[in-house]
């Protein structure tokens, strides 16, 4: 099993260990160059800086992608590891030369993360250069140092998830076996918010998928299913949608069909004497889907939004 240590700034440690957010963002201030090191799912811990030169915490590989940091704002807001965007702007200008007033940074997006108790963090692991800047790749099944320390990461969160100690969430599932929990099907993978806004922007490579408006600021991961109606975050039950159609789509007045298609309710018309704007896509199929047929809307979800929320 791969898993990665990652250098972790110690006050984006510091502020979100005092809260208990679903999923965060592991920021990384150039945008130029893509996190490839672990599959999707596998466990990324957080190694901290000097002086505490320990591993901390731990959360679970969902994407990278590189965001505007106003967009990476509105995504994670305070789950980008600062109180305010005017900080959080600040703290990554930094770090850049380039003086661009709204830089695009990369996005490690983490579910799940888990932040260790001080008395529970663990030794860095002996083999971990100075030298080393961003990080590093262990496997369990070849590298005894990895394996030595997957062994005591293990031990913690067992210990955590132990009902008597009540140190996690009832939200937070098994990673005893990193590998079944996280494979292929996103039903055994709690997705947070942000997350799945990210997955849903990727997979329809960021494009109203009625519109095809390209125009990021003003695209929205909408559920199909609502999740106040227990509608998953996973990509199956999203479409990228501008923010106006979207608010249409969960109003009921546009709907797509199980073999999609998009349908404007008259409702439009007869309550707001307009739509003109929305009745030129009543009837055609979607402009993009998913290359992966796994992240295209489920037929499920589409049928339930027809019968359920469609003001036919």
């Amino acid at each position: 099993m791969k898993y990665y240590a990652g250098v972790t700034d110690n006050s984006w440690f510091n502020y979100l260990s005092q809260t208990s957010p679903e999923d965060v963002n592991f920021w990384q201030p150039s945008g130029n160059v893509r996190f490839k090191a672990i599959p999707f799912g596998s466990p990324f811990l957080f190694k901290l800086k000097k002086p505490n030169n320990n591993i901390a915490g731990i959360g679970y590989y969902v994407k990278h992608t590189f965001l505007p940091i106003t967009m990476a704002w509105d995504v994670f807001g305070e789950r980008n590891g600062c109180v305010s965007f005017f900080d959080f702007k600040n703290l990554i200008l930094k770090y850049r030369k380039d003086g661009l007033a709204n830089p695009q940074i990369g996005c490690i997006v983490l579910t799940d993360p888990i932040f260790f108790k001080k008395e529970d963090w663990i030794e860095a692991p002996s083999d971990w250069a100075n030298s080393i800047v961003q990080g590093k790749t262990y496997d369990t099944s070849d590298n005894r140092v990895g394996k030595e320390v997957w062994e005591k990461v293990k031990e913690v969160i067992e210990r955590y998830r132990a009902p008597e100690n009540n140190l996690l969430s009832s939200s937070v599932s098994t990673v005893e076996d990193p590998i079944s929990r996280y494979g292929v099907s996103f039903t055994k993978y709690r997705i947070g918010q942000g997350a799945f806004r990210v997955l849903v922007t990727e997979a329809y490579s960021r494009k109203c998928t009625i519109s095809g408006e390209k125009t990021l600021p003003v695209l929205e991961a909408a559920h199909i299913k609502s999740y106040k109606s227990n509608g998953p975050h996973q990509t199956s039950n999203g479409l990228l949608l501008r923010s106006d159609i979207h608010k249409l789509f969960d109003s009921g007045y546009i709907t797509v069909t199980p073999d999609y298609s998009v349908e404007v309710s008259s409702r439009i018309k007869k309550e707001f004497e307009n739509g003109k704007e929305y009745y030129k896509f009543h009837g055609q199929k979607l402009i993009y889907l998913p290359p992966s047929v796994d992240e295209r809307p489920s037929t499920d979800y589409l049928d339930w939004h027809n019968i359920n929320i469609y003001k036919s």
